[in-house]
């Protein structure tokens, strides 16, 4: 399952985006609202939703100032969420969200909706940076 967030502008050069998200407390600022829980453990954080299990998300992957990955710490079910930046000027970064899993069909079909409105949510509050 593939799930591509907007591309959205942020008034950020791509390096203070890059720093600010590889300092994984930062997160906590871009999660919905409704966020039961947020705890960061080293290299990796784990967070809450109603309705949702605890999910623990790890830093993957970094390329400095274009990309980050985050990987789920499980492997029952594999995915990654990452971020692109891509800096248009001094002070102004096109950042884009994707979303890609390995779900069977009946899971995927339950989660797709949930999941899109999640990256809906963390590139909402990304702009608001």
């Amino acid at each position: 399952m593939h799930i591509n967030g907007n591309t959205v502008v942020v008034e950020k050069s791509a390096k203070e985006l890059f720093t600010f998200f590889t300092d994984l407390k930062n997160f906590e600022g871009i999660m919905p609202e409704n966020i039961q829980k947020f705890e960061v453990d080293g290299a990796s954080f784990i967070f809450g939703l109603p309705g949702m299990p605890e999910i623990r998300l790890v830093l993957k992957e970094k390329t400095e100032f274009s990309n980050i990955t985050l990987g789920a710490a499980s492997s029952k079910l594999p995915f990654t969420l990452a971020a692109d930046f891509n800096e248009v000027s001094e002070n102004k970064t096109e950042i884009k969200l994707d979303f890609n899993g390995e779900f069977n069909p009946m899971m995927s079909m339950m989660i797709k909706k949930p999941l899109t409105k999640f990256v809906e949510t963390l590139t909402e509050n990304i702009e608001k940076l």
